[in-house]
């Protein structure tokens, strides 16, 4: 009997490590380091995460992200200038390894994709007209049937516009780039989008013009999509994020916080 279970226990050792084996050879971040090339899909129209300067070069804070990602792995970087409405897909059909495009983590899109741990946090906030300032203190006071307030169409800023209001009229557009203009060209009363590009366009185009209510509505974790049952990959990327924000002797996170959130010189690089 004692030889009978010793043998089960040595056969379900066996499989077990079989088992593991073939899950990483499986693994995306062992097709990555054998083919010597991480592909990376992203939207490049997200200011200041991915965006094309005016040499057509993407950059962006998760740009920089993706390349010392690569150089971490030893590998080659390719970025894949995906549609956002078919960027899951892309990464499903595997077009691209990784999405890095600043995607909020929703329990919605985990049913499909799996995330890394967080690495950067942001929410919505509202730019307005600046005519209305003082008759409106607050977010609420916009939500009345008189006002328009637009977003970009398919992001968290559209779930949240809706959830936040109800009596107001409500109106989508393809890119945040023509929906800021409509509040800009006063057809629009305010614009809901994320915290971090409404800073960057009150800097800009939107200084002495529009006026920032900086409270966030939501709480929108950022992280990176990659296909379910990966757990190596998993484990790398949120080990990687880890060391990238805790080590200041490198300071990488924060240079790269200041760099594309904090200063504006790389408008220069896109205007």
């Amino acid at each position: 009997m004692k030889k009978f279970i010793l043998g089960l226990v040595v056969l379900a050792t066996v499989n077990g490590i079989a088992a593991d084996i073939k899950l990483w050879q499986n693994s995306t971040l062992n097709k990555i380091v054998q083919r010597g090339e991480l592909q990376v899909c992203m939207e490049p129209g997200y200011v200041p995460f991915e965006m094309t300067d005016k040499k057509g070069n993407i950059i962006g804070y998760d740009v920089d992200m993706a390349r010392q990602m690569s150089k971490d792995m030893g590998v080659k970087l390719k970025l894949v200038p995906t549609a956002w409405d078919g960027i899951i897909a892309a990464l499903i059909t595997e077009k691209c390894d990784i999405i890095m495009s600043g995607m909020t983590i929703t329990q919605q899109r985990n049913m499909t994709v799996n995330f890394s741990d967080p690495y950067i946090v942001v929410g919505q906030t509202v730019m307005m007209r600046k005519d209305l300032e003082g008759k409106i203190k607050s977010a609420a006071d916009l939500d009345k049937p008189e006002y328009t307030i637009v977003t970009k169409l398919g992001v968290t800023g559209e779930i949240a516009t809706k959830k936040f209001f109800k009596k107001a009229k409500i109106v989508t557009f393809e890119t945040e780039v023509d929906a800021a203009a409509e509040v800009l060209n006063g057809k629009a009363e305010a614009m809901v989008y994320d915290q971090p590009y409404n800073a960057i366009f009150m800097s800009d185009k939107g200084k002495d013009k529009l006026i920032h209510l900086d409270t966030p509505l939501t709480y929108e974790p950022l992280g990176f999509a990659v296909r379910k049952g990966d757990p190596d990959f998993i484990n790398w990327l949120n080990n990687f994020l880890r060391q990238m924000k805790e080590d200041k002797v490198i300071g990488f996170s924060d240079e790269l916080y200041q760099k594309w959130l904090v200063d504006t010189n790389w408008l220069n690089r896109v205007q």
